[in-house]
């Protein structure tokens, strides 16, 4: 392929429909959560919003672990789609502040709720463990396993680590995108083995610390339940869900004339990898299934029971979507190269997530599925996925569209498969 005929100063423009629909769906997403909070859904509302706080955040920060891989690897494949993953870590700052304003609000505001034929007043989130008197002997609510977690399960630690690990992960996407905008002004290897190094050590804290962020965020909201493996199972969901993001905005802009340096050999890469990595979620997904069914221990199997009794029709459709889909679409080789299959898959995965999220989080934090499912959660979803679409295209239309002196920019332009 020669590079001749492209343009490296090629900027994109975040105008026009867009702009439009992104500006639209958050709207919506902010009618959407009034209504919530005014129709007296408040715990339900409080539940999407950690949802898609936590959906938001987890794809941004893993645009920048996508970042740490490549330039740890030292790959050439992906030097000319660096601009993508780095808008989403651009953005990654303003996700991590609203995931903390949802959990200290859910955390802070509290509701009247029947316990035990019992009226206790409890936060909207986190009430297994958050709730006043759980954690204090001799009082009515007093409960013997959440007091042996509460070194760890209390209201400052947890919000201290979400912050520290938050503000960790924020610091290090920031500075991956200003070094490579640095090395766009300079030139020179600098700015490479620089982002080389940082990279490295982000590697070491992101992956001992995101199993800790998916205990905190999502599995405390169940607290007498545990699994060693739910990190990395949070760890696939978000990982895979990034890709599936970063393929769908490539495409297009593509499709939207910009970017014409990438060819379907690097949505292959892409395809191959939302193809593996799905399969990745799937046997983690079943090994923490299966270990638990095995075991057949009431503390262990109330996990699934609850999610069997009243998510059922979700409990299966999450496998369709973030199994089957991928592995039977994405298995021919020229499933990966078009563009209007992988764009498919990619749509189907992020929902899929969505979906799987749902699954999460909706049993521990609203109890049971008798509050239904409506326009909230479409609604709150909408919202942030304008969200995110506005703030990561302002973001990507900041800088040109590759990093044009990257050491390994020629192979990823002649990158064939």
């Amino acid at each position: 392929m020669g590079t001749h005929n492209f343009n490296f100063s090629e900027q994109f423009e975040f105008t026009g429909k867009a702009k439009t629909l992104s500006i639209v769906g958050i709207v919506l997403g902010i009618a959407a959560i009034a209504y919530g909070f005014f129709s007296g859904h408040q715990e339900r509302t409080f539940a999407n919003l950690l949802l898609m706080g936590y959906y938001f955040a987890c794809v941004c920060m893993s645009g920048s672990f996508f970042l740490a891989v490549q330039y740890v690897a030292q790959a050439g494949w992906s030097a000319a789609i660096l601009r993508v993953p780095q808008a989403m870590a651009k953005t990654l700052p303003i996700a991590s502040v609203i995931l903390i304003v949802i959990a200290g609000a859910g955390l802070f505001l509290q509701h009247d709720i029947i316990e035990h034929g019992q009226t206790v007043t409890a936060p909207y989130l986190y009430k297994h463990w958050a709730t006043h008197g759980l954690a204090e002997k001799g009082s009515e609510h007093y409960d013997a396993i959440i007091a042996g977690k509460s070194v760890f399960l209390n209201i400052p630690f947890f919000l201290g680590r979400l912050v520290i690990f938050l503000g960790i992960y924020s610091f290090f996407a920031i500075k991956f995108v200003n070094l490579s905008y640095n090395e766009d002004l300079n030139g020179g290897l600098n700015s490479y083995r620089t982002s080389f190094k940082n990279a490295c050590i982000f590697l070491v804290i992101y992956g001992f610390t995101t199993p800790i962020f998916a205990f905190d965020t999502v599995m405390s909201l169940e607290a007498h339940w545990f699994s060693t493996m739910f990190g990395w199972y949070n760890f696939a969901a978000m990982w895979v869900s990034s890709l599936a993001a970063i393929s769908v905005i490539l495409i297009l802009l593509r499709r939207a004339g910009y970017m014409q340096w990438v060819s379907n050999s690097h949505l292959h890469n892409l395809g191959q990898l939302v193809f593996g990595f799905s399969i990745f979620w799937t046997y983690v997904w079943f090994a923490q299934f299966l270990l638990i069914y095995y075991a057949n221990m009431p503390e262990e199997t109330v996990y699934f029971y609850k999610r069997f009794e009243y998510y059922k029709f979700w409990f299966f459709l999450n496998l369709a979507m973030n199994f089957l889909a991928p592995v039977l679409l994405l298995m021919d080789r020229d499933n990966k190269r078009t563009d209007k299959k992988l764009l498919f898959v990619a749509i189907v995965v992020l929902l899929g997530h969505w979906v799987d999220y749902y699954q999460m989080i909706m049993p521990g934090a609203v109890e049971d599925g008798s509050n239904g499912f409506g326009v909230i959660e479409i609604g709150t979803a909408l919202g942030f996925v304008g969200l995110f679409t506005f703030t990561v295209l302002t973001a990507l239309s900041k800088k040109p569209l590759i990093a044009k002196n990257h050491p390994f920019l020629q192979e990823s332009l002649h990158h064939q498969l």
